[in-house]
């Protein structure tokens, strides 16, 4: 389990993530959001991951007897869904990024729908015939990942001529007018914006140790898998990243410039373009570099699809009780993944997370006060939509991202104690004999 939580966010993205806030905020600060969210998604990711291994049932279908009801639980698979394929076209994005720069050839339709393609297929073919040898042999590709990012993190910082303190101390990297956009300013202000991007993940992991926690031995496996994950996602990620892009800076632009790119474009396509972080891997970890991305980025790709296809078999049977089996769910998983690469989901990936973060922080908070305060652990009659679960993350969302949001920047703070406190509340407020009706309708 632990391979599985580690291995699905050692990926470009979350270097990307990384390199980000780290340039946001400066590499102090954003170790230290990092560290703030991992604690707080290692409690979300067991909670959520313990009423699984209860009841050995994935996230999604979870939702249906823990909070929203059969029906009901089509606005969790389906925002669930939506998250998981956006970061599996994100995945993918970057990795046609890495394959341009590494072999040099032109961006056209027919080179993204070939590379694109190639891609889908083959996490189609790995996740619906492959899913066991993936299982298998992540371990291996994920030591193999974690040595190379040890390699390139010293052979950066050692070819940049700084010292370890200098290229772990950097400050934000940001202009002023940028930082302000983000409402970065103040040290408050930049920790709150590094919270902001990172919860989101943290979030979706909370519900991938659901899927994962229904096959574990005990609850303390749980934990333990959902630690390692957020201590991967949240703090590792986030300090190589950020090093790396840093102290990187110079080498990566000498390459471009040796490769016929002016001096003003190479700096602005390390500074300000995610597509530097897949070269990194190139220009600093040779071949052996681009294999190693290639299958980290497999790795994660399949339990990307493999959890979005759970989340489509859940919204589709809830909707129109559509059950054509696994296999189609992996298919259109990649479908819209794919849709996902015709607008320009790097522009808004951003305020993509954060959004999906304070919805994510919802629903695990719902599933917690119905499992440990409202239904304490029993099992009751499920209905079609059970309102009080469905308002309360609405109410609560609503809350966090348009009404407290300046009182209380940190949104998922107000996301998921609203959870906690209103479902309760409703479920009081909502006759018990009102339930049970939906239910035998």
């Amino acid at each position: 389990m632990s391979w599985n939580t580690a291995g699905i966010v050692t990926t470009l993205v979350q270097m990307f993530i990384g390199a980000l806030i780290s340039f946001v905020a400066g590499l102090k600060i954003a170790l230290l959001a990092g560290a703030f969210v991992t604690i707080v998604g290692s409690l979300l990711g067991w909670g959520v991951g313990h009423v699984a291994y209860r009841t050995g049932l994935s996230s999604t279908v979870l939702t249906r007897k823990h909070g929203f009801g059969t029906r009901g639980s089509a606005i969790t698979a389906f925002s669930f869904a939506f998250m998981i394929t956006g970061l599996a076209a994100l995945e993918n994005v970057l990795l046609y990024k890495g394959f341009r720069f590494w072999f040099n050839f032109d961006d056209t339709l027919t080179n993204r729908t070939l590379v694109y393609g190639v891609l889908s297929l083959a996490w189609i073919l790995l996740t619906a015939f492959g899913f066991k040898l993936v299982s298998k042999v992540s371990s291996v590709t994920l030591v193999a990942m974690l040595a190379l990012l040890a390699f390139i993190v010293f052979r950066v910082v050692d070819g940049s001529g700084m010292s370890w303190a200098q290229a772990m101390s950097f400050g934000s990297q940001m202009p002023a007018d940028v930082l302000k956009s983000m409402g970065a300013v103040s040290d408050f202000g930049k920790f709150t914006f590094c919270v902001n991007v990172l919860i989101g993940t943290a979030g979706a992991l909370a519900m991938i140790d659901a899927d994962l926690g229904r096959y574990a031995i005990s609850s303390r496996d749980v934990g333990i898998s959902a630690l390692i994950g957020n201590l991967f996602l949240d703090f590792i990620m986030i300090a190589v990243g950020g090093i790396v892009m840093y102290a990187g800076t110079g080498q990566l632009v000498a390459h471009y410039v040796a490769n016929g790119m002016s001096q003003a474009a190479a700096s602005a396509a390390v500074l300000h373009s995610p597509d530097s972080v897949a070269s990194a891997f190139i220009v600093f970890g040779g071949v052996l570099g681009g294999v190693l991305m290639v299958l980290a980025q497999s790795k994660a790709q399949v339990l990307n699809t493999y959890s979005s296809s759970l989340s489509l078999t859940s919204f589709f049977d809830s909707t129109v009780n559509w059950r054509p089996g696994r296999f189609t769910f992996v298919v259109l998983g990649n479908v819209i993944s794919a849709l996902f690469l015709i607008g320009s989901i790097l522009d808004w990936f951003n305020a993509f997370i954060t959004v999906l973060g304070v919805l994510m922080t919802c629903y695990a908070g719902i599933i917690l006060a119905d499992y440990f305060i409202v239904s304490r652990g029993r099992t009751t009659s499920t209905p079609a939509v059970n309102w009080p679960g469905v308002s309360a993350t609405v109410v609560s969302f609503v809350l966090a991202h348009y009404v407290l949001n300046t009182l209380v920047p940190i949104e998922f703070f107000t996301s998921l104690i609203g959870a906690l406190v209103l479902y309760p509340l409703f479920c009081r407020l909502m006759p018990r004999r009102q339930l049970d009706l939906q239910a035998q309708s």
